[in-house]
């Protein structure tokens, strides 16, 4: 697994401890690819990539993907990475989602998490994870220092997915150039029959979707990268977006979430009883606005689709109810294979007008 980091980098330390607490000494906005491999006893085994990749390697990525780039420049290791996922994905179909975690989440965390939707799933992950250690300290103190670590990392989250973007375009197009060329020779004289072939090729060749989700105060780290003035990460990337338990405010949430890019949908989910939302809205006491991913009301973004898990088996107090209540729940774990899937999870669910929102 690949893991994106704007976390610093601890010399001398080992496995997840490499990745510290707090942003990299060099900025916020400077990332790091880490690839994590999970061993046979469970531990993590980690390796810090360089950003730099040799120019053979280079040449031959960019002769093998049929990629629209000059071999003489210098590329990253962000291009090989994209290429390896893209590969990955394309010979087990599964299906690649991109993962930002929420509040007070340490590497281990990060990469557990991200290993369990791997395993419960069946599909690539990408995590991106930003200090987010509260700070090394609890309660509101910690919040707080998460709130601004999550602003300060807005760069590195906007920088990640614009690179991500890049990338998966790049190889798409090599891939668009490859099929249309096969059906091209199949039917040179009969246009109607080559335009069939060519979707039919497309679609054999590229059998996933590229989708995301944020979990928790990772809503508030998206939130930030759009208000600011220039979001290039804001581009049309993902098929599904997933906004889960979301720890944002409610109020006046569509102002931001209506500029969210995606192809087929835009997921919003709900909780009234989840105990971690509760608990940051009672942190700052009457300053903190009821949470998006808590509260039932005034949900009028018009390109969401909102979807309440309250009262749903199972999922009770949960802040992550697409881990543990899945496992129990078959609606749940089916709502989520469906939307990690870039489907339209909803259209299982009952839908109620009075309040707007689709009923697990």
């Amino acid at each position: 697994m690949y893991i994106v980091t704007n976390r610093e980098v601890l010399t001398g330390e080992k496995g997840l401890a490499q990745l510290g607490p707090k942003p990299n000494a060099k900025g916020p906005n400077e990332l790091r690819i880490v690839e994590v491999t999970r061993t046979a006893n469970g531990r993590y085994r980690v390796e810090l990539l360089e950003d730099k990749i040799l120019p053979a390697e280079a040449a031959r990525l960019i002769a093998d993907n049929n990629l629209d780039l000059d071999s003489d420049k210098q590329h990253y290791v962000s291009l090989k990475v994209a290429v390896d996922v893209t590969r990955r994905a394309r010979k087990s179909r599964s299906h690649v989602l991109f993962f930002v975690h929420g509040f007070n989440n340490d590497v281990k965390d990060v990469v557990d998490r991200a290993f369990y939707l791997q395993d419960h799933y069946g599909i690539e992950v990408i995590p991106f994870t930003w200090p987010a250690n509260g700070g090394g300290v609890a309660g509101v103190v910690s919040y707080k220092s998460d709130k601004r670590d999550a602003r300060a990392s807005t760069g590195a989250l906007e920088r990640t997915m614009k690179i991500m973007r890049e990338h998966f375009m790049l190889i798409t197009d090599g891939l668009r150039r490859e099929q249309y060329v096969k059906a091209c020779e199949r039917h040179p004289a009969n246009a109607e029959a080559r335009d069939a072939l060519y979707a039919k090729l497309l679609e054999k060749a590229c059998p996933f979707t590229f989708n995301a989700m944020f979990h928790s105060m990772g809503n508030y780290l998206l939130k930030q990268m759009l208000k600011s003035s220039v979001s290039e990460g804001n581009e049309l990337a993902f098929d599904n977006v997933m906004l889960v338990a979301a720890d944002t405010n409610n109020l006046d949430h569509a102002l931001w979430v209506d500029q969210i890019r995606f192809r087929r949908r835009l997921f919003v989910t709900i909780n009234e009883n989840d105990y971690a939302l509760k608990a940051s809205r009672a942190k700052l006491g009457s300053s903190q606005l009821a949470r998006l991913g808590h509260y039932l009301r005034g949900l009028n973004a018009m390109n969401a689709h909102y979807v309440n898990f309250t009262g749903a088996s199972w999922v009770k107090t949960s802040h992550g109810y697409f881990a543990e209540p899945a496992e129990k729940n078959d609606d749940v774990k089916a709502f989520f294979q469906t939307a990690f899937s870039g489907e339209a999870a909803e259209e299982a669910l009952r839908y109620r007008p009075e309040g707007n929102w689709y009923e697990v």
